[in-house]
């Protein structure tokens, strides 16, 4: 067994799944590849095994942070020391994967995060999202003290005690930015690194504009409430 292993979180995504483990698995050969089917409907399932992924099919859709945290407890039941994840829609790029993965083994941080903005890269986005972007960064750095310019990436590599807390505890929906909150109140670190970031090569994103709406909401709540607990340790 290798000491890494990848997880990609799936809903629907017979398209793209396939191509996704087979890039990984020219990018790095020595890691091991579990796809979280989150109650797919379509062929996602057989994509993915096919393609030589270990798959495990929820038969109920969790949302992606039961998928997540099902990746992750896997990752802890059988004693990888770090994982890895990657969204099954084409998105991320394996070639950055090694890199990240080298960070990870010299103990550049608790996590390593791969990040659209660290560094001026081909990625754009449109000016709403950019501008959800820069009110997240900052509630973020407000909470725990330094800039993490790219707050929603969902391309990541944790060592071991992360992969012990997330199978422990991992925020239900929209997870990523409430994430970071909580590396920080366990005194882990998070360490971003540029990445390339590809447009979504098959289907259609779950987010729409109402959703859009409550994420930024819920995140946002989330955030003031670390920020008020922050002020009632200190006052204290």
């Amino acid at each position: 067994m290798n000491d890494a292993v990848v997880i990609i979180p799936a809903l629907n995504e017979e398209k793209t799944v396939a191509a996704v483990v087979n890039s990984i698995l020219c990018a790095v050969p020595a890691v091991d590849i579990v796809v979280v089917s989150d109650g797919s409907t379509d062929r996602t399932v057989q994509e993915a095994r096919a393609a030589g992924a270990f798959v495990i099919s929820l038969s109920v859709n969790l949302g992606i942070g039961g998928a997540v945290q099902t990746g992750y407890r896997y990752a802890k039941e059988r004693g990888y020391q770090y994982a890895i994840q990657i969204d099954a829609d084409g998105q991320h790029d394996p070639a950055d994967l090694p890199r990240l993965l080298e960070e990870a083994r010299q103990g550049r941080g608790d996590m390593i995060l791969g990040s659209r903005y660290v560094e001026r890269t081909a990625y754009r986005s449109s000016r709403s999202r950019r501008m959800g972007m820069i009110l997240l960064s900052t509630l973020v750095r407000l909470a725990v003290g330094y800039p993490i310019k790219d707050t929603t990436s969902g391309y990541r590599v944790v060592n071991r005690r992360i992969i012990e807390l997330f199978s422990s505890y991992y925020p239900f929906d929209y997870p990523e930015v409430e994430v970071l909150v909580l590396l920080h109140r366990n005194r882990m670190t998070i360490h971003e690194v540029a990445v390339q970031m590809k447009e979504r090569q098959a289907g259609v994103s779950s987010i729409n504009v109402r959703k859009s709406v409550y994420y930024m909401v819920k995140v946002t709540l989330a955030v003031g409430l670390e920020l008020l607990r922050k002020r009632a340790i200190e006052e204290d």
